[in-house]
């Protein structure tokens, strides 16, 4: 009997969605990988459905971080601000390709004084969402340290990256122009896929973490495919082998490293 609670008829996932942008993606494509389509239709994504996927929301005091994750999660604006303290974290589960898949979004603190608390559940991330302000220059920049930060507790091969813009409804039409030419080049040198949305009115955010959930669980099955296929390759060559094959093969070795 699984702990884990059923997945919300508006969690549902079925092709994956677009990206916000085609200059600054991670994945420009229209569909899932073929790879992991035929996986999901044959049932063979492993552990992927019981695994809980770890991301991370990272960024500077007050740029919007827990009201873009209440926005989601319990689809809620505060205006009453209240910084986060420490950590927090909500859950998500989603039906991809018809299998569950679980995220599990920290909501870490920006200020000074709590970054050592926050960094300490930086590990083990395979998403890290970086958050600024749309009006707020400062804060783009800010998010090279952000990310920085992040990977020092990450391998930065492993783990997907995002650059978000919130308060996109206080930003002017001429603002936000100026400001996403600079969010897309930054997101280019990290490597990262660039959104902007509006935790307010709710202006891409659902369509934000359907993204995460969708290119996170697609490097699941892709990882856990390597892995089934590297098993069945080892188990071939091991049926296959016989003691003569096997010591020719260990002689071999020694005489290079002889000479």
């Amino acid at each position: 009997m699984s702990v884990l609670p059923p997945v919300r008829k508006d969690r549902i996932i079925g092709q994956l969605p677009k990206c916000f942008n085609r200059g600054a993606a991670l994945n420009t494509e229209n569909e899932f990988h073929s790879k992991v389509k035929t996986a999901c239709q044959q049932q063979r994504t492993g552990t992927v459905g019981f695994k809980i996927s770890k991301v991370i929301v990272v960024g500077d005091l007050a740029v919007g971080k827990t009201c873009l994750i209440n926005r989601f999660c319990k689809d809620v604006f505060d205006k009453n601000y209240k910084a986060t303290i420490g950590v927090d974290f909500e859950m998500e589960r989603f039906e991809v390709l018809g299998v569950p898949f679980s995220l599990q979004l920290w909501d870490t603190a920006g200020q000074e004084r709590f970054k050592c608390i926050a960094s300490t559940y930086y590990r083990g991330a395979q998403a890290v969402i970086i958050v600024f302000d749309l009006t707020d220059v400062a804060s783009l920049e800010h998010t090279r340290q952000w990310l920085e930060d992040a990977m020092k507790e990450n391998d930065p091969t492993s783990v997907l990256l995002f650059l978000v813009g919130t308060k996109k409804d206080l930003s002017s039409p001429a603002q936000y122009s100026l400001i996403e030419q600079d969010a897309i080049k930054i997101a280019d040198q990290m490597k990262a896929e660039y959104w902007a949305l509006s935790a307010l009115s709710g202006e891409n955010v659902r369509d934000f973490f359907f993204r995460v959930a969708s290119l996170t669980f697609e490097a699941n099955v892709l990882a856990e495919l390597e892995k089934s296929g590297s098993r069945r390759i080892g188990e071939v060559v091991q049926i296959s082998s016989n003691s003569n094959n096997l010591y020719a093969t260990s002689k071999k070795k020694q005489s290079n490293c002889c000479q």
